[in-house]
């Protein structure tokens, strides 16, 4: 699975399941611009039937519900929906 990298401040592993139609998916990427975070996200909509198979089961590890958009933190942190504030607090306080 291919993750498309946006250049920005490195603020741990930062990856993001998306669908390219969502408005709260891309909410989350401009509020994630604009705090000059690096992140890495996917398109699960755009990925073809197998891909899109094994994306969606690394997705449920992490968000059983598989809403979008989920973000996933160094493994370890997940905020399964566009909570800005949850955000803003999260990027802003890391190092």
């Amino acid at each position: 699975m291919e993750f498309t990298r946006i250049e920005g401040m490195n603020k741990g592993d930062v990856r993001i399941f998306t669908l390219s139609t969502c408005a709260w998916c891309n909410k989350t990427k401009r509020l994630l611009n604009e705090l000059g975070v690096e992140y890495f996200y996917i398109d699960v909509d755009l990925l073809g039937f197998d891909e899109k198979k094994i994306v969606l089961k690394e997705l449920k590890k992490w968000n059983p519900r598989v809403s979008y958009p989920t973000i996933v933190i160094n493994e370890e942190k997940v905020i399964p929906s566009f909570d800005e504030t949850e955000i803003r607090e999260f990027f802003e306080n890391e190092k």
